[in-house]
């Protein structure tokens, strides 16, 4: 397992501006941290059954067709290139100022975000189940993912105004920058 490459594309992809981190950082500005940490708890625990979820149906998948494993790799790399693309054009400037940052709301945005479904459904096929399928070894996995993605809606919930006015001033070089690590990410896959 490319450790590197699992790392780098965890992190893309919960640390960079998405529906959840959005609104994480817009209930930071408009109802406070204590609000907005409600919402990240709702979030991250949805995060982790997601996970979970998607780790026991793709295991039971490559257990019963084992020949699934590398068309869900090549999902998984489809998505990852196209969420480069899309991370490459993003414009953050949009405003969800109108949402409130409750538990359930975070917790129900995970099921409803595609950024985060489809994260969720390849993130374990695509990195873990080719090197372990064993139930400790993938368990370790999601609660690492799920670490991680709490580490980014904290990063958003306590450094919000911080990220909002360097994202507003350097939007085009922080989109270049992460676009091309999750291509990089991509290759590493199938290397």
């Amino acid at each position: 397992m490319d450790i590197t490459s699992f790392i780098i594309y965890c992190f893309i992809v919960t640390f960079t501006p998405g529906p959840t981190n959005i609104v994480i950082l817009s209930t930071v500005h408009n109802y406070g941290a204590k609000k907005a940490m409600e919402y990240t708890y709702g979030a991250t625990i949805a995060f982790g059954l997601l996970l979970g979820l998607s780790a026991m149906l793709n295991t039971v998948l490559i257990t019963v067709i084992p020949k699934i494993l590398i068309g869900m790799q090549i999902i998984g790399t489809i998505y990852m290139l196209y969420l480069s693309y899309q991370i490459y054009k993003m414009d953050t400037s949009e405003s969800t100022s109108n949402k409130t940052g409750t538990f359930i709301s975070g917790f129900l945005m995970q099921f409803l975000n595609p950024k985060v479904v489809l994260f969720t459904l390849t993130v374990i096929p695509s990195f873990v189940l080719p090197y372990y399928t064993d139930l400790p070894a993938v368990s370790l996995n999601v609660i690492v993912i799920t670490m991680i993605g709490f580490l980014a809606f904290i990063a958003w919930v306590f450094f919000g105004a911080l990220f909002k006015k360097f994202l507003q001033r350097h939007t085009r070089v922080v989109n270049v920058i992460m676009s091309l690590c999750l291509v990089y990410a991509t290759i590493m896959i199938w290397m």
